[in-house]
């Protein structure tokens, strides 16, 4: 089975500078929900890692997260999906805490609780602190061009290595090739 990490924020549901601060804002990214059944038909384990600095910041709670990730959830099974775990970060920017995006504590947490390695898992994100933080637990960073995506793609920290699509249906489209013509070169070795 493999695995891929997504950020929630800008890659599944769309992004507001106003924080999504309750259930009624969550709106998936057009074609996100049907990536997200497709890596599930496909076999792979699906993980969020997402900052969520508005707990930190007062503008909601811990239920009124779960809540609106009761709601993702729904929406994914509704489209045959599922995602397997979420991980987030509470943490404000200045709290120091090793868990809040660019810093890969995150990460670590998913490798620890799994029991694996993330060395080359893609690991999808719309912001060069995603990216950076991907990097930095030796997974693969893959930037979506949805949510900040548009503007991290011109950023000159940006490692030019790192591989850019439109958005998450895209990027698992690709995947899913890759991932299909490896296996298909394996069986002719057998």
């Amino acid at each position: 089975m493999q695995l891929i990490i997504l950020d929630r924020d800008g890659v599944i549901n769309e992004d507001s500078d106003e924080y999504i601060k309750s259930p009624s804002e969550w709106k998936p990214i057009r074609g996100s929900l049907e990536a997200i059944a497709r890596l599930h038909r496909a076999g792979w384990r699906v993980i969020v890692a997402t900052n969520q600095s508005g707990i930190a910041r007062g503008l909601f709670d811990l239920d009124t997260l779960a809540r609106i990730h009761k709601t993702m959830h729904q929406r994914v099974v509704e489209t045959g999906g599922l995602i397997d775990a979420v991980f987030f970060c509470p943490h404000g920017p200045d709290d120091n805490c090793n868990c809040r995006k660019p810093l890969p504590g995150m990460f670590q947490d998913i490798a620890e609780r799994l029991r694996i390695s993330l060395e080359g898992v893609p690991a999808v994100g719309d912001s060069l602190r995603d990216m950076q933080a991907a990097a930095a637990a030796g997974a693969r960073p893959i930037l979506v061009k949805t949510g900040k995506g548009f503007g991290t793609v011109s950023s000159p920290e940006l490692d030019p290595d790192v591989r850019v699509y439109d958005d998450l249906y895209s990027a698992v489209d690709a995947l899913l090739k890759s991932a299909g013509s490896r296996s298909d070169n394996q069986g002719s070795l057998n």
